[in-house]
């Protein structure tokens, strides 16, 4: 279990790192007319665990931060990522069950 949670965390940092130099690399070509870094990769590197770095690109780049749809699916990204997430962890750990047979769990002291 405790080997999931550090691969998923260690994804989570890579592919932040990745999406934070990628915004820095974006803005730095739009700024010089080079080619750029689609919206589409942007998008697919936040899905795939790098929102927290892409968030963080657009705040310190000040980066695709005034155009409203891409704000719109950034932030559909996010959500979606944040349930395929939950959805995993619930389906790999689940929610504690009830006692069988519908007696009551016994109240705790304190």
């Amino acid at each position: 279990m405790m080997t999931a949670v550090f691969a998923y965390l260690s994804l989570v940092a890579v592919t932040s790192c990745a999406c934070f130099i990628a915004y820095g690399l974006d803005k730095r070509r739009a700024a010089k007319g080079g080619l750029r870094v689609s919206e589409r990769t942007l998008h697919v590197l936040a899905f795939l665990g790098g929102w927290p770095g892409a968030w963080l690109g657009q705040r310190q780049f000040r980066h695709k931060t005034t155009k409203l749809p891409f704000r719109i699916v950034f932030w559909v990204v996010v959500v979606s990522h944040v349930a395929v997430v939950g959805a995993v962890a619930y389906a790999v750990v689940g929610f504690p069950k009830a006692n069988p047979g519908g007696t009551p769990l016994p109240k705790s002291k304190g």
